[in-house]
């Protein structure tokens, strides 16, 4: 086992393990014990009480968070020569059709973002090799399948985020940057919270959000208290 530096070790202290943290504590917490050099990522990682592997119990959503990710978004629009002005004036990164198509052939997948429209996704098909484990493939279940191209382009511009339970059960997000106010990244926090509850699958029995743990980049995670969202 590696051994903990001394920040490490300190930031470890500043945390009671036999509390469990107000959404508003561990925001306030996690900037505390955030030693990175670089702006750090704040992501919340959540343990439902449902099996994923049960198609009724599959929790899976989108979510604007109300202070943006505080990260600059690379957007792809493919998109037919109708729809390539309204993209771009959405501000869209990349904008076009068979010439991006090509490079992701070749191996091309530097955005964070697709978005399409209905009539391509016939073309996205034969890429899944590509996109699905990178977890580009547009989905109209994620707003990122649509005839609205400037809107969908808007959106994630603006902080909207897409988020599915993994095989574990557990929902992992990022919610913010270490530089954000406390204030904002619980504001952020809060909104994926609340969204999750929302999605609560009819199927779901007994508890439905077990644990919700709050940590930054190569920070020590700062336990929520579940019955608090």
């Amino acid at each position: 086992m590696a051994k903990l530096t001394k920040k490490q070790k300190e930031a470890h202290a500043k945390i009671d393990r036999d509390k469990l943290y107000s959404v508003d504590e561990a925001s306030a917490l996690v900037k505390e014990i955030t030693n990175t050099k670089f702006d750090a990522s704040v992501d919340l990682a959540v343990r439902l009480g449902v099996d994923p592997r049960k198609a009724n119990q599959m929790v899976r959503g989108v979510v604007t968070l109300p202070h943006g990710t505080g990260k600059d978004v690379k957007v792809l629009a493919l998109v037919t020569p109708d729809k390539e002005a309204e993209a771009q004036e959405a501000g869209a990164d990349y904008v076009g059709l068979n010439e991006y198509l090509d490079k992701i052939k070749g191996g091309w997948t530097d955005v964070d973002v697709i978005i399409t429209m209905p009539s391509v996704m016939g073309k996205l098909g034969p890429l899944g090799r590509v996109l699905g484990p990178r977890g580009l493939m547009p989905n109209p279940k994620t707003g990122t399948v649509t005839m609205e191209v400037g809107k969908a382009v808007s959106d994630v511009k603006a902080g909207k985020i897409d988020f599915k339970v993994d095989k574990t059960g557990i929902v992992h997000a990022a919610i913010g940057k270490a530089s954000f106010s406390a204030d904002k990244i619980a504001g952020n926090a809060r909104e994926l919270l609340d969204t999750l509850v929302k999605l609560k699958p009819a199927a779901a029995k007994g508890v439905y959000m077990k644990s919700i743990y709050m940590s930054s980049t190569m920070s020590p995670s700062v336990p929520l208290d579940p019955k608090t969202v």
